[in-house]
């Protein structure tokens, strides 16, 4: 198993961080305090901490489409990944880029979704049929 990885990152409402990433994404809640909330994000920990979030970051084109440069996720198994996707239109998330599979038919062919926090910070969710493509090139 690879080590788990830390990702701190601003949020400017504990109680909505806690919603978002507790109720609707199911993340176990860890240690808080009333400046942070830290969770199991599949394994990793990922820590609130309440302050000013970052501004819109700029967007790279990346097979058609804008995605923000800085985003933040994690890669899950192809059924996972569509049960989550079909649980986040349910919930009416409103996705950045809708859940679809890109570069089709080429190396790192993949399903992705991009979607934000209730504080504004993108997180991309994606998943590899194959997960020896994660770093494949064409």
């Amino acid at each position: 198993m690879n080590p788990p990885f830390h990702l701190a990152f601003p949020v400017n409402d504990l109680a909505k961080a806690r919603n978002f990433y507790g109720d609707l994404l199911g993340c176990e809640e860890g240690r808080s305090s009333d400046k942070w909330i830290d969770f199991n994000f599949y394994g990793h920990q990922l820590v609130t901490h309440l302050a000013t979030p970052i501004s819109d970051p700029d967007r790279n084109k990346v097979d058609g489409d804008a995605v923000p440069s800085f985003h933040f996720g994690v890669i899950l198994a192809w059924e996972e990944w569509q049960q989550l996707a079909d649980k986040l239109a349910k919930a009416d998330i409103s996705f950045i880029i809708k859940p679809k599979v890109r570069f089709k038919g080429k190396a790192g062919e993949q399903a992705t979704m991009f979607f934000r926090d209730p504080a504004g910070n993108a997180l991309e969710i994606k998943s590899f049929k194959d997960m020896g493509q994660i770093f494949a090139v064409d």
